[in-house]
């Protein structure tokens, strides 16, 4: 056990948070967790995972649950508006030789996994919760909660993305989450004929990709500019989206555009980024996930290193070492490779804006896929 590091607390219940909840309550910790939403919801369509995530999960003994309720798949294809391949990128299989390099499931079957397992671990989950207000000394944290209770921790864990409220708390002069010109249309299909894996299709000014969620069923992405973030009222999308789908010639976009239907669970978001400067901690408080590091999803790792973040956090605290030199090195092992995913995915949208080089694209895509299989 960590030296002086009993009880933690964990303020959000998202990908990140739960991962943290799962293995800290493991290696002993006395962890609490909030989550603001009584129902524990999880929003959207599909996620892809990269073999690193896979990797976790299955560190986190969750791979033979995964397996059941999504699909994991070797290889990345793309190709041209035209279905012309251009390029075929390789997946190591970084999670095991019996766990394909990448995979794809619904975003609520993946958290219907992790919150059975933070359920069934030592976790004391309180929903409908955040917190007020957090006081620290030196010898630990005092946090208030917005049902007028008061806990005293040794750390505090803000887990509460994009537009966390504890960074605002602990660093108010941090910067604001960023649109950054495009944003991303989500659907839920069933699989279209002869695609096997990760497929995606460059056109001019659009991406779109396809990737297996279970045997039978695709999660759809299509990213588009946007000059400003602009409402989209709900009772467009079938519409929007099908006239987006139909500029590409590929006749297998084209059949999914003729069948598209407000049955697809179609999700419009503005994509935005940010990206903290360490410290991403101060004193007894640390920050993790979205928090620290939001992503667009050109590298579909916003998930990944933010599950990588929970584990990372879990291990350094259980070293033994004094709590500010866990934190410490915690970020050590996460910045460059945190950044490196914002910073590439901001790259590989300025490409797509502007009508960059597809070799650029190609080769960004490539490198981070190497960078991303390498030992977190």
């Amino acid at each position: 056990m960590n030296s002086g590091i009993k009880k933690i607390l964990v303020i959000g219940g998202g990908f990140a948070g739960m991962t943290a909840a799962v293995q800290l309550s493991r290696q002993g910790f006395e962890v609490d967790l909030v989550e603001i939403d009584a129902g524990w919801r999880s929003y959207g369509a599909g996620i892809s995972l990269h073999g690193s995530t896979l990797r976790v999960i299955k560190q986190l003994g969750l791979i033979d649950q995964f397996m059941q309720e999504g699909f994991a798949t070797d290889g990345l294809e793309m190709r041209g508006p035209n279905d012309a391949v251009l390029v075929s990128i390789p997946t190591p299989r970084v999670a095991g030789p019996d766990i394909p390099g990448g995979g794809a499931i619904l975003r609520p079957a993946l958290a219907k996994i992790l919150s059975q397992a933070v359920r069934n671990s030592a976790t004391h989950i309180r929903l409908g919760l955040t917190f007020t207000d957090i006081s620290q000394d030196e010898e630990g944290a005092t946090v208030t909660f917005s049902d007028g209770s008061v806990s005293r921790y040794d750390l505090v864990i803000g887990a509460d993305g994009l537009y966390s409220t504890v960074r605002t708390k602990v660093f108010p002069d941090a910067p604001k989450p960023r649109f950054i010109g495009q944003s991303v249309w989500r659907a839920i299909l069933p699989r279209p004929e002869g695609i096997d894996t990760i497929t995606m299709w460059m056109g001019p000014k659009l991406k779109v990709g396809v990737n297996r969620v279970t045997e039978d069923t695709v999660y759809l992405f299509l990213t588009e500019d946007r000059a400003t973030n602009d409402f989209v009222p709900p009772e467009t999308f079938v519409e929007t989206l099908r006239g987006l789908l139909e500029r590409f010639p590929s006749p297998t976009i084209r059949k999914i555009a003729s069948e598209l239907s407000s049955e697809h669970h179609i999700v419009y978001r503005p994509l935005e980024q940010m990206l903290l400067p360490r410290p991403w901690h101060r004193n007894r408080i640390a920050l993790i996930g979205d928090a620290v590091h939001a992503t667009s999803p050109h590298l579909a790792a916003g998930a990944c290193i933010g599950i990588e973040d929970a584990m990372v956090l879990a291990e350094e605290l259980a070293k033994g070492i004094d709590l500010q030199g866990a934190l410490t090195a915690f970020e050590e092992r996460r910045w460059d490779r945190c950044r490196m995913v914002v910073e590439n995915s901001g790259r590989l949208a300025d490409i797509e804006i502007h009508g960059g080089s597809r070799e650029e694209h190609a080769s960004i895509m490539q490198q981070s896929m190497r960078s991303l299989a390498g030992a977190i």
